[in-house]
């Protein structure tokens, strides 16, 4: 049976009609719109819903896009993601809505979260599992996805056209490690990430903001101990010691810098929450003076879960890379309206709604 939330006429975004294309919110709630689209493509197939019955066509046809492409994971054949391109009425007869002003993206690349059925379950738990060690894109998911993205950003590139990618959960995870991989190149595409897990322990659920300080603190400064003393380790020579070390001053992270996306959270989402104190805290240790700010920096690139076990001997293959939910520029949307419950919280549905206490800040990398 259909849930109401995936009818759009009982559940879209009736407020607007009338898009503004320039109107952020309005960016928001149709990259909101077009990532239900995905999931409900994916609860067509499996619940073998087609021609009227099917219920996923209205998320983007309302937006004068069309659905040009799905995204199928190799393991089990389901569809995480999908391409859509903004295709305008031809006559005002066919209008849906009214472009009032500014330009629409030609292109949007969307990727669902976890669906919690038995026909994608299995397969969307295991590539939670890797986003968690750090590994998502050793996937064939990952692969498929950043081939469609780095396809449609030469296209979009070549034609002139703009581009955007878009996810919830870990379908922004997803979308996250797409858009960084990109940035490293100078590629910059903009981002609608919804609910990004952040794999770290929900400090941001603490109520003493005293208490939530001093631990990330304290985090910070174990991390980037067990990180320099696993480089020194990794050094056999005395001489490639001392370039080792000239190195750990080097910022990886400069070349992402210039990339801002947006990233959305709901405070209490614990899977997405501590984005708002990971871009507070990196503050406060930069105005302790450069040393606080290095040693912050250095916390940042590397996974102190990994680290431990890499200390303890219980991995020796650690993770090189910083983890997926780092990202030194963004622009951050906190929902600050009152959750129901956690799944509220973490829900795409909100990040539509007209009746949201949105709040937001832009942190940028210096």
């Amino acid at each position: 049976m259909a849930s109401d939330r995936e009818d759009f006429s009982l559940c879209g975004p009736s407020h607007l009609t009338n898009l503004d294309w320039a109107n952020e919110d309005h960016q928001r709630c149709v990259a909101a719109c077009l990532v239900q689209g995905i999931y409900i493509v994916e609860r067509d197939r499996q619940l073998k819903r087609e021609g009227p019955q099917a219920l996923a066509s209205p998320w983007w046809e309302f937006f004068s896009f069309k659905l040009i492409r799905n995204l199928v994971d190799d393991a089990d054949f389901s569809i995480f993601g999908g391409i859509y391109e903004f295709k305008p009425p031809q006559n005002e007869e066919d209008n849906t809505t009214v472009v009032v002003s500014g330009a629409a993206p030609r292109y949007v690349i969307a990727f669902r979260g976890t669906l919690t059925k038995p026909d994608s379950i299995s397969r969307d738990i295991e590539l939670d599992i890797h986003i968690i060690r750090n590994g998502l894109h050793r996937t064939s998911r990952f692969e498929i996805a950043m081939q469609a993205v780095r396809s449609m950003a030469a296209s979009s590139a070549s034609s002139g056209s703009s581009l955007w990618i878009t996810g919830h959960s870990m379908g922004a995870a997803m979308s996250l490690l797409a858009g960084k991989t990109l940035a490293k190149t100078g590629v910059y595409i903009k981002s609608f990430l919804f609910n990004p897990p952040f794999v770290s322990p929900p400090i941001e659920r603490i109520a003493n903001e005293r208490v939530r300080s001093g631990i990330r603190i304290a985090g910070s400064i174990v991390t980037a101990g067990l990180a320099l003393s696993r480089t020194l380790k990794q050094t056999q020579q005395p001489q490639q010691q001392q370039l080792q070390v000239r190195n750990l001053s080097e910022d990886p992270l400069k070349a992402l810098a210039s990339w801002l996306p947006d990233i959305h959270v709901n405070p209490g989402d614990h899977l997405c929450s501590e984005y708002i104190g990971f871009f507070e805290h990196r503050g406060t240790m930069e105005q302790f003076g450069y040393g606080a700010g290095i040693v912050e920096r250095m916390a940042m690139q590397h996974s102190l879960g990994g680290l431990l076990m890499d200390a303890m001997g219980v991995s020796n293959a650690v993770e090189v890379e910083e983890p997926v939910h780092v990202i030194p520029s963004a622009k951050l949307i906190v929902n600050r309206t009152e959750s129901v419950d956690y799944k509220d919280a973490h829900g795409i549905h909100q990040w539509w709604r007209d009746d949201q206490n949105l709040v937001s800040n832009i942190y940028l990398y210096k």
